[in-house]
């Protein structure tokens, strides 16, 4: 059956389209117009202030991960101790407060930040954004020469310093925001004119992110407002991926394939229950219900054990709903 269904889902990707499949990397979005398996177009849609601004917020993240492991693992502001798990915090202090082997990487990013500062004005940006970005590196620097001075990197300083700038922070994300979504939405109106609206109405997207910005993607929020709206629900998929893909296209393509092969197969193989057929479709495993059942509806652990010892553990259930294990197997 397995290699049945690796040949189908593989000859599938080669007819699938209109797809609009999206990257969702560090420049705001690689788009790849993809129609019978083959791509059309390839294009980043936003401008290169989302970049600029963004990486620049994110200048409080870059100090805190060449020096985080140098922090006290037993100390944590009394403000932030009902918010920061002590165990996490434990594990990220792996080198603990001793430590000094933060202080060159340290150097080597202020550095940077002092070259990105000197040329800021080259980049000719809106006054409000020019002005946030020059706060958070001049606070910045001064941030890092106290903190090598004192050979010490604690948490209530830190926390000093990234509420300093965060209201700078707050400008430059509504920057990149903004450029995005007009990138985002001249690209989607031209790709939609060259699709052509009837083809359109069935576009499935794709968007490959990691988990930290699965949940409310920035890029599927925009993408949906020019979707076929009856249909955003089943055709906008946000894809979770471990690591940036290295073929975007084809964990997008063979995935979809599983999706689009599985939505037919669903309605054929389990044309007599649609609460498993829908099952089938979605992400939701065929054996979850069963399962939740044998462990006493959301419990686990003693009860699950216990209605295993009560005459149960004979009558296991396949994914075919309600019919036992007796039922001969048809695969």
């Amino acid at each position: 059956m397995r290699t049945n269904y690796d040949t189908l889902r593989g000859n599938l990707s080669k007819h699938l389209g209109p797809v609009v499949i999206v990257n969702n990397d560090m420049v705001g979005g690689t788009y790849y117009l993809v129609n019978n398996g083959t791509v059309l177009e390839t294009v980043k849609p936003v401008d290169e202030v989302f970049e600029l601004a963004k990486s620049i917020a994110h200048t409080p993240l870059g100090i805190y991960s060449i020096c985080a492991p140098s922090l006290d693992p037993n100390y944590i502001p009394p403000a932030q101790a009902p918010y920061t798990d002590a165990h996490d915090l434990a594990m990220v202090a792996f080198n603990g407060p001793k430590d000094t082997s933060w202080i060159t990487p340290l150097q080597t990013f202020s550095a940077t930040l002092d070259t990105a500062r000197k040329t800021l004005a080259d980049a000719k940006l809106p006054a409000d954004l020019q002005d946030s970005c020059a706060f958070i590196l001049d606070k910045a620097h001064d941030y890092i020469a106290a903190t090598i001075s004192r050979r010490e990197f604690d948490m209530k300083a830190f926390e000093d310093f990234s509420g300093s700038v965060y209201p700078s922070i707050r400008t430059n994300m509504y920057w990149s925001s903004k450029v995005q979504i007009q990138g985002v939405s001249d690209l989607m109106t031209r790709w939609r004119q060259k699709v052509g609206d009837a083809a359109w109405s069935g576009l499935y997207v794709v968007v490959l992110s990691l988990w930290t910005t699965y949940e409310l993607n920035q890029n599927s929020i925009i993408i949906k407002n020019f979707m076929n709206q009856d249909k955003v629900g089943s055709h906008l998929i946000d894809l979770m991926t471990a690591q940036s893909a290295a073929d975007p296209v084809a964990v997008a393509l063979d995935n979809l394939a599983r999706i689009v092969m599985d939505n037919i197969a669903a309605e054929m193989v389990f044309s007599t229950d649609q609460t498993t057929a829908d099952a089938l479709k979605g992400r939701q495993d065929l054996l979850s219900t069963e399962i939740l059942q044998l462990l006493g509806g959301a419990g686990t652990g003693a009860s699950g054990a216990a209605a295993l010892t009560k005459g149960q553990a004979n009558q296991l259930v396949c994914p075919f709903h309600n019919r036992s294990a007796a039922t001969p197997a048809l695969v």
